[in-house]
């Protein structure tokens, strides 16, 4: 597993394709791992906005709730879902701490996308896991799976086969997808 890491970290500069093989050998390990470059590196301190049918302010709570087309962008990372409940604290000036969506949750960045069912981004940890029917693509390559974890610091995202509480997602708990060999002619 090791010499697996290894081919993984040695093939970050190169082309997705050098990434996609180094995945496919840990797909044979049980594990998913790719390098999502296209959302690595991303600014969690950039303003957040929004756009909704409805929202309510739930102060006491401290969360706000938005329902109906909900479109939230953070810098160029955009989140859309059906529903999403933001939890915020207010020490002097409201710090959001964490996003939590339901209802065909889409996440884009450049030229990478990820769905599921539910997604929820930690802004503590600068992470957002997704869960249900997962699907990530890029560039025509895919992943399906039942649970995908995406670190917005480091771009690296990991997929497996089972989603939260254990249950199996994706086909039969298993990792899927297709990664495109480009031609050498």
């Amino acid at each position: 597993m090791t010499h697996i890491a290894e081919i993984v970290r040695s093939a970050r500069p190169l082309r997705w394709g050098a990434i996609g093989f180094a995945s496919s050998a840990a797909l044979i390990a049980g594990a998913q791992h790719l390098a999502a470059q296209g959302i690595a590196g991303h600014d969690s301190k950039a303003p957040v906005n929004y756009a909704a049918d409805r929202i309510e302010v739930q102060d006491k709570a401290k969360r706000v709730v938005l329902s109906g087309n909900v479109d939230i962008t953070q810098s160029d990372l955009r989140m859309q879902a059906a529903r999403t409940t933001v939890a915020y604290s207010n020490a002097g000036e409201i710090q959001i701490e964490r996003i939590d969506a339901t209802g065909g949750v889409q996440v884009n960045r450049g030229g990478e996308s990820a769905r599921g069912d539910v997604a929820v981004y930690d802004f503590n940890r600068n992470v957002i896991t997704m869960t249900g029917n997962v699907a990530l693509r890029r560039n025509g390559d895919t992943l399906n799976g039942g649970r995908l974890v995406i670190d917005l610091d480091s771009g690296l995202s990991s997929v497996d086969g089972r989603s939260g509480g254990g249950a199996a997602g994706g086909k039969g708990g298993r990792v899927t997808g297709t990664f495109n060999v480009r031609n050498r002619n």
